[in-house]
């Protein structure tokens, strides 16, 4: 009970919200890094794999190119970025930390814009086609909106991932939520760290809720629904093998 209290005291101290130590300000670095980050990873990912899946060529060595990504380490990229940004004059904190969130979200957008272009129904392509539609054309008014569901989904998960992960960022100098982790455990403040890791957690719950709103609100309910069938067999498949 008295830790909860201390929790509880923490968050009701004006002066841990202000400042440039305040969870105001804390915040702000983590939402700006996290989003700036997804930004750059969306235009890295999002176009070669929308084209690449529209013509079919070259598209399973690229995916598999990008997917290796997944197998190094995020903390790996900030301790192999860091002395190359030292090196370039860039600092510490920020640029190491951004790529790594940069190649932590790639491959998941990557791969499901790529595979939801793939996946559109031929038939309905071809008959766009047939109608006299350029190939910008079918791209952007067909396999674009079927795709979506697929497209924002990856969105989302890579949002979230590249919000909790944000943190590494306090162990190379960078401020953001993680600063309270670090510094709570370097001067054994369990508070602070519980305060920290209840942040991140909440920035991250919130990021699902509002990445799902956006994908409600720009996802077809037909496409929704078809999405979610076309889930559930796959699911149902899964279980019956």
């Amino acid at each position: 009970m008295e830790f909860l209290s201390e929790v509880v005291h923490f968050f009701a101290d004006g002066a841990n919200w202000v400042g440039n130590a305040g969870i105001l300000n804390r915040t702000l670095e983590h939402v700006g890094l996290s989003a700036f980050s997804m930004a750059v990873a969306s235009l890295i990912a999002i176009p070669p794999a929308l084209f690449l899946g529209h013509t079919g060529r070259g598209g399973f060595f690229a995916v598999s190119i990008v997917n290796i990504g997944r197998a190094v380490p995020s903390f790996a990229i900030v301790a192999l970025a860091l002395p190359v940004s030292i090196k370039l004059g860039l600092g510490l904190g920020f640029w190491p930390t951004f790529l790594a969130l940069v190649a932590l979200a790639l491959p998941p957008m990557f791969t499901n814009t790529y595979t939801g272009v793939r996946e559109v129904d031929r038939d309905t392509v071809e008959a766009g086609l047939g109608m006299g539609m350029t190939g910008w054309e079918v791209l952007s008014g067909i396999e674009l909106p079927l795709a979506s569901p697929v497209m924002l989904a990856a969105v989302r998960v890579a949002a979230v991932q590249v919000v909790a992960t944000a943190t590494l960022g306090a162990l190379v100098a960078w401020g953001g939520l993680g600063r309270y982790i670090i510094d709570g455990f370097s001067q054994g403040d369990n508070v602070e760290v519980f305060v920290g890791g209840v942040l991140v957690a909440l920035l991250a719950v919130v990021t699902q809720l509002f990445l799902g709103w956006v994908e409600r609100r720009a996802v077809p309910a037909g496409l929704r629904k078809a999405n979610a069938a076309r889930e559930g067999n796959v699911e149902a498949a899964v279980q019956v093998a």
